[in-house]
């Protein structure tokens, strides 16, 4: 059984997957209570679905990029339940949950991440025949260069605000996700973790950490 967690932004994401099916999903928008909120959302969730900690065989955690904090508050959670249970764990790129959260289209993807100060973490992706593989690393952007960068059709997917909505919809070359199709599922978090899980690809739990992104220039135009 495996236990995923996502804690990259103000929205916390919890699920229990067994490989077959998604057993229990949650996932709630946190006024930065992530550390108060987490431990009581997993003994909820496993007491709801008739499973203890005993039951959990492999640990699944979203390592960002996203907020300083509260990616070092889920991170310490894990760490310390993997700790403490010898269970193995598996940390995974936030903007890769973002992607695979979309159909694939023959337009390059942009997954987006609030990165505070009113800027924007983005990725870019391509769909292939395994799903949407990254073209190049992450950079932070606010929401007026990203819009001023894009000129080929492109699909933009995240955590927006209303007025990144707004600046990101005057551009002709870009289509919007909805919100309700832009949530980030901690389903498909511990779908993408649980492949990792099948081929042994498991994590140190000494080494793991959370990706922090730099300050970069405007991306190049695509």
């Amino acid at each position: 059984m495996l236990l995923a967690l996502d804690t990259s932004t103000p929205q916390i994401g919890l699920a229990l997957y067994d490989g077959a099916q998604v057993l229990a999903e949650h996932l709630w928008v946190s006024k930065a209570r992530h550390s108060a909120e987490i431990a009581p959302a997993v003994v909820k969730m496993l007491d709801q679905t008739g499973l203890s900690v005993e039951n959990l065989t492999v640990l699944a955690v979203a390592i960002g990029p996203g907020s300083f904090t509260s990616l070092r508050v889920g991170l310490a959670f894990m760490k310390g339940l993997a700790f403490s249970r010898n269970l193995p764990i598996i940390g995974i790129n936030t903007l890769n949950v973002v992607a695979a959260c979309q159909p694939k289209s023959d337009r390059p993807l942009a997954g987006l991440l609030p990165a505070g100060r009113g800027r924007l973490a983005v990725g870019w992706y391509q769909a292939q025949d395994n799903g949407w593989q990254a073209t190049g690393s992450p950079v932070i952007l606010t929401a007026q260069a990203l819009s001023a960068a894009i000129e080929q059709d492109s699909v933009l997917c995240g955590d927006l605000s209303a007025s990144e909505r707004a600046i990101l919809a005057t551009n002709p070359h870009i289509q919007l996700v909805s919100p309700a199709l832009s949530v980030r599922r901690p389903a498909i978090l511990a779908e993408l973790a649980y492949a990792d899980h099948l081929a042994g690809d498991y994590d140190d739990i000494d080494s793991l950490a959370p990706i922090y992104l730099h300050i970069a220039e405007p991306i190049p135009q695509l």
